[in-house]
């Protein structure tokens, strides 16, 4: 219990012998518990809370005043004003303390307890003093605990709203201002998600607008790719396991889902899922329950499901590649993402976004792009999208020029690999003012084919295969050329 602070209350009471009452009854504490103020109405008690803030602790108010707000109304009203004041309710009624409808209703309106003031055998202070008093140090206790949890929220909730602002979703198109409505009202329910778009059109974005925006946003957001985790892995990774399981299980693992407990977990290209980790996963959806390998009883959780897909799930329902029943689970509301160029009057929007944010980081002044260099971007055909609308901006910023012209969008476009169309050879060497040192070709060769293969597949997981690479490989090396 706080002893080394002073609780300052406000008084309300409209009966002097009342109020002797109460100073009596707390005069052996007063050197913690203070009486600042003592006012007669409920109109002046809010004044003064209003023109205080964060002065009075609790307040201890009697139920009767003589006219103006009073009784259950007064609490609200207090409560409003703050709602950490911890509101002490006295009465002179008769009341049968087994009279639970009186005290719910105090409850329901904010109070923190409530006393008699006398039964008729104690003149001189509250009914039962010593419940009195320690009904002051509770209150107190519990209003630096709201005081602090309230900061705590505070806090969470501005690095809630840096988060947002850092993923903005750029765009007044019809489409985009649509799908904002669309995040702003799945946010406040607790259905699960399935979206849908081409690659690089933001599906991740969306799933982190839901979750921050919803009523978990205080809760941990996981996200995981189902296609890159090699499939020997991904049940254990998903759903974890038990120490001795198998051999090399030498500690517990918990599995994301277990991590994500109450809050949500975002499951990228969901079609790359196994079909013995589609039933497990079909099991948390129906019963909120996990089957850890190597543990006989079941794991209870709590979380909200996300999926994402670029491919078409019908499809791969159709194939036998994915359960039906876990499709209907996920489908429960679709988001549809259009791709960049059905949306190409949100282009000058996003290079103007993207330019502030780039610029700001790599320390210089921002271009201006002239008109032409504009239209020629937005009439682009942005196989890419956004994922390739922000590597194009990137790269317009390394020379530093001060107007981007068309001629120089255009070459950022086009001769991004030195291609000459006119020989037989990938690369045009002829031009001795193109030579850069061979780690650097390297790097370029890898970042653009890497791509070029992704532009040209369903799927990060068919991008890998193409490449010939596994999965983690495949993600590891993303990472390093700044794709991911």
């Amino acid at each position: 219990m706080t002893t080394d602070v002073n609780i300052n209350i406000l008084l309300i009471e409209d009966e002097d012998f009342d109020v002797k009452r109460v100073l009596n009854t707390i005069e052996p504490f007063n050197n913690k518990i203070k009486i600042k103020e003592i006012v007669s109405n409920g109109t002046d008690a809010l004044n003064l809370l209003k023109a205080r803030p964060n002065y009075f602790s609790i307040v201890i108010m009697d139920f009767q005043i003589a006219g103006g707000i009073k009784g259950e109304d007064l609490i609200k009203e207090i409560k409003k004003v703050d709602s950490t004041i911890q509101i002490i309710v006295i009465t002179k009624l008769t009341i049968n303390i087994t009279d639970f409808k009186f005290a719910n209703a105090l409850i329901e309106s904010g109070a923190f307890w409530y006393c008699t003031k006398y039964p008729g055998d104690i003149e001189n202070y509250i009914y039962q003093p010593t419940d009195f008093v320690l009904s002051i140090f509770n209150a107190f206790e519990k209003r630096v605990l709201e005081k602090q949890t309230y900061a705590s929220n505070k806090k969470l909730s501005q690095n809630i709203d840096t988060i947002l602002d850092e993923k903005e979703i750029v765009g007044n198109s019809e489409e985009i201002i649509a799908l904002k409505s669309q995040i702003e009202k799945l946010s406040l329910n607790e259905l699960n998600i399935l979206i849908d778009g081409a690659s690089g059109t933001g599906k991740e974005l969306v799933a982190y607008h839901i979750h921050y925006k919803g009523k978990r946003k205080f809760e941990k957001f996981i996200r995981i790719n189902c296609g890159s985790l090699p499939q020997e892995l991904i049940e254990s990774e998903l759903f974890g396991y038990e120490k001795g399981a198998f051999t090399g299980a030498g500690n517990e693992k918990k599995g994301l889902f277990e991590i994500a407990d109450k809050g949500t977990i975002f499951l990228d290209e969901i079609s790359e899922l196994p079909l013995s980790a589609q039933v497990k996963l079909l099991r948390v959806i129906q019963d909120g329950e996990i089957e850890k390998i190597g543990r006989t009883d079941v794991v209870k959780v709590d979380v909200r499901i996300i999926a994402a897909t670029n491919t078409n799930l019908e499809e791969r329902v159709n194939q036998n590649k994915f359960r039906e029943d876990l499709y209907y689970r996920l489908n429960v509301v679709r988001i549809h993402i259009p791709s960049l160029k059905d949306r190409a009057e949100d282009i000058p929007l996003l290079i103007n976004h993207f330019v502030k944010r780039y610029c700001s980081d790599m320390g210089i002044a921002m271009p201006e792009f002239s008109d032409a260099a504009i239209l020629h971007l937005k009439n682009y055909d942005w196989r890419g999208n956004i994922r390739e609308l922000k590597n194009v901006v990137q790269r317009l910023l390394l020379n530093e020029h001060e107007v981007i012209t068309k001629e120089i969008v255009d070459k950022s476009l086009v001769d991004r690999l030195f291609v000459n169309t006119k020989s037989n050879g990938i690369f045009n060497f002829s031009n001795q003012n193109s030579v850069i040192p061979l780690k650097e070709m390297e790097k370029k060769f890898r970042k653009e084919y890497f791509l070029f293969i992704r532009k040209n597949a369903s799927s990060d997981a068919e991008a890998a295969q193409k490449l010939g690479l596994a999965p983690p490989n495949y993600y590891r090396m993303c990472k390093e050329l700044g794709l991911k």
